[in-house]
């Protein structure tokens, strides 16, 4: 049995977080949680995001072990890869895994990805230039990259 989520809370978006044996499982974006974070893992991972979301964090220190197959991980280690404030095609990651024709398995393993905003599929755009799908909405997506490119004001109790 998984242990309850923790909820972060931002003004930019809700995560309702799950650690597990040291790492992080899975996050679920606009999540709803009953407990705040309460070990000092917990605690450095609601850190961690609510800086990102604040637009002072780039990158995050913590573990992570997402569950997925060997297709899913590797996309998602890609996506990984994507700095920070850019964007990639599908298309150019499944190229950059050697699979060039496999586009819309890429956006699967995106749709599947158990630790949004951590593991960024919200930096995987269409090839047209729009902003593809985002199981947390194209909104907080559009949210997102506007946070990374610098468009977007520091949270209150944050500065950049």
């Amino acid at each position: 049995m998984l242990p309850a989520p923790f909820l972060v809370a931002s003004g930019l978006v809700n995560l309702a977080v799950t650690v597990a044996d040291g790492a992080v499982t899975a996050i679920r974006l606009h999540g709803r949680a009953t407990r705040l974070p309460e070990t000092l893992l917990e605690r450095q991972v609601a850190s961690e995001l609510r800086e990102y979301l604040a637009g002072v964090r780039s990158r995050f220190t913590f573990h992570i072990s997402p569950a997925g197959t060997d297709f899913e991980r590797r996309v998602w280690e890609a996506l990984q890869q994507i700095p920070y404030g850019a964007t990639r095609t599908y298309g150019e990651i499944a190229a950059s895994l050697g699979r060039p024709a496999a586009a819309r398995a890429v956006g699967s393993a995106n749709h599947k990805n158990p630790i949004p905003i951590v593991i960024p599929c919200h930096r995987v755009v269409a090839a047209n230039g729009g902003l593809g799908g985002y199981g947390g909405g194209l909104e907080l997506k559009r949210n997102l990259l506007d946070l990374e490119a610098g468009h977007l004001p520091a949270i209150v109790g944050f500065r950049r």
